[in-house]
């Protein structure tokens, strides 16, 4: 009981942070992508097989569709799956349960650096309402699970100084943190230095360096094989595909030396990898604190954040940056850490093409909220005294509310009907559609304009994964550092192009095979008005917003 009075903010907080991430989860995103589906098949053949959708057994990385996701979020979705079934729930819910454990631990966290409960409180309801966090915690992210993870692993770190195990603990949820999501590999090891250079005192004074050697080897066994893996061709294969550096940069450098008027020297020296990179980077870096990525129009990606509303709400504009200068000015050690979580955050995001990016940028979120909750309580320190001080804290209030309703609203109704394309919705009404056919046709012939189709086919039906695994007609085939299905079963998969240049029923697969349709039947799904003439329409499926997604056709 006293339990319940003392946390009972913090329990009304926590509860409707759960109610509205909880909320119509299968409705709002309004299907699963192609991503989600991918750790939710991955987690349901491990949970049958052991083994991965590519039969690796247990494997520490997932090579999907040659993206190699990292292996936390789909072992965490596994008992998910077996006590749910394969499906949205399953898939979501512990981004979900994750997104809860940020707004308890920010609390418990902020609480105890700055022995603020007023703080605490203000920091955990921004996590728990404000859009960045809102939006990251009702799909499948794993950014999101790692963010949950950090907070943890950091207050773990701080109660330590009060119980040894939770040292063991703080080194445990940081060492999973890095094999959650690629940003953490480059956070996690900064911001532990940073801790150690702020705390260094607290730690080497509590305990013994016997008690601290252990500690740290049980973090070692978490960070050098990540180390080790960021060697490896697979470990580089995420970065590769999002990298400044990628083969684009690379032919315009070498295009800038060779439009060059400068001697050999000169133009080497002006056009190179550190000069292309370093101006790009440091204008990825400071776009991540502007205004208009944080507090009116996000990042852009329709996927990670809703276009035309910024991370934030505007009204937390004016206290973040004033939170801002006053940590810089007062300095206290917390506020330095906070600080440095906060330029810390996104050093990963900046080194990416599509930066700001709301979700490799995530980590910074509990910094950004944690100075806004701040900036509040200064603001409403200075007109407390203010005769007027209950009418502007309403107006403050109203605003807020009036500017949460409309970005709730917009995310339940709008945005999922705008972008329903995004989610690459209609896959799951167009297995149902193949199912009750599948006795009727010998071959089903199915686009690849929308993604790995093939994926969503095993996710929905869902597809027994030994039977995958042993499926001798799977053609599968590496391409562009890709990993492509050609065929499984009865299915395949062939690009929009071949579709439309299919002559006289036959259609080329783009490992070397092909499909010929003359003397069997055959059921063709494409994108709109992209079948041969010959063919006839039986069904169209349509995204939220009633253009055409796919169409259906037989001979």
């Amino acid at each position: 009981m006293n339990f319940l009075v003392k946390y009972k903010l913090l329990l009304i907080i926590t509860f409707f942070g759960l109610l509205v991430r909880i909320l119509a989860l299968n409705f709002s995103p309004p299907s699963l992508n192609w991503d989600e589906v991918s750790h939710g098949y991955n987690a349901y053949s491990i949970l049958n097989t052991g083994r991965d959708e590519w039969g690796e057994f247990m494997p520490f990385i997932f090579r999907a569709y040659g993206d190699y996701k990292l292996p936390v979020y789909i072992y965490t979705t596994v008992p998910f799956v077996w006590v749910l079934g394969l499906n949205v729930y399953a898939v979501r819910l512990p981004s979900v349960l994750a997104g809860v454990g940020v707004i308890i631990f920010i609390y418990f966290l902020v609480n105890k650096l700055s022995k603020n409960r007023k703080l605490a409180l203000v920091s955990a309801a921004l996590v728990a309402f404000e859009p960045w966090t809102f939006f990251v915690s009702r799909a499948a992210l794993e950014a999101n699970l790692a963010l949950f993870l950090i907070v943890s692993a950091t207050y773990y770190f701080f109660s330590a100084s009060k119980k040894y195990s939770h040292l063991i603990f703080s080194a445990v949820l940081f060492g999973l943190a890095v094999w959650t999501y690629n940003t953490a590999r480059i956070f996690v090891p900064l911001f532990i230095f940073l801790l150690l250079l702020q705390y260094r005192d607290q730690i080497f004074n509590r305990f013994s360096y016997k008690r601290l050697g252990f500690a740290a080897s049980i973090l070692l066994v978490f960070i050098a094989p990540m180390f080790y893996q960021l060697l490896m061709p697979q470990g580089q294969a995420r970065y590769d595909l999002v990298a400044i550096l990628d083969p684009a940069a690379i032919g315009s450098i070498e295009q800038m030396r060779a439009s060059s008027e400068q001697g050999l020297f000169v133009t080497r020296l002006l056009y190179n990898r550190v000069t292309y990179f370093i101006p790009r980077f440091s204008l990825n870096y400071i776009s991540h604190f502007t205004p208009k990525y944080l507090f009116f129009q996000g990042s852009g990606h329709y996927q990670f954040s809703q276009p035309g509303f910024g991370l934030l709400s505007f009204v937390n504009i004016i206290p973040f940056y004033w939170g801002v200068i006053s940590f810089c000015k007062k300095r206290k050690k917390w506020q330095i850490l906070v600080l440095g979580w906060l330029f810390l955050g996104p050093i990963a995001s900046s080194v990416t093409r599509e930066s700001p990016h709301a979700l490799r940028s995530l980590v910074m979120a509990p910094a950004v909220m944690t100075i806004a909750a701040y900036g509040v309580l200064q603001i409403y320190n200075l007109i407390k005294k203010h005769n007027l001080k209950h009418v502007l804290l309403a107006i403050f209030l109203l605003v807020l509310f009036l500017s949460y309703e409309k970005y709730y609203y917009n995310y339940f109704t709008n945005y999922r009907k705008e972008y329903s394309w995004s989610w690459q919705y209609g896959n799951e009404e167009l297995v149902q559609s193949i199912k009750v056919r599948y006795g009727d046709y010998d071959a089903f012939i199915v686009t690849k304009n929308y993604g790995e189709p093939h994926e969503f086919i095993l996710f929905y039906w869902p597809w027994n994964p030994a039977d995958y695994l042993s499926d001798p007609s799977l053609i599968r085939f590496n391409q562009s550092n890709w990993y492509w299905v050609d065929r499984f079963d009865r299915f395949y998969f062939v690009n929009d192009w071949q579709i439309a240049e299919g002559s006289e029923n036959q259609f080329k697969l783009e490992s070397g095979g092909e499909i010929n349709c003359n003397s069997i039947k055959c059921l063709l799904i494409t994108s709109p008005g992209n079948a041969p003439a010959n063919w006839n329409k039986i069904e169209e499926i349509r995204f939220l917003d009633n253009k055409k997604a796919y169409e259906i056709y037989e001979r």
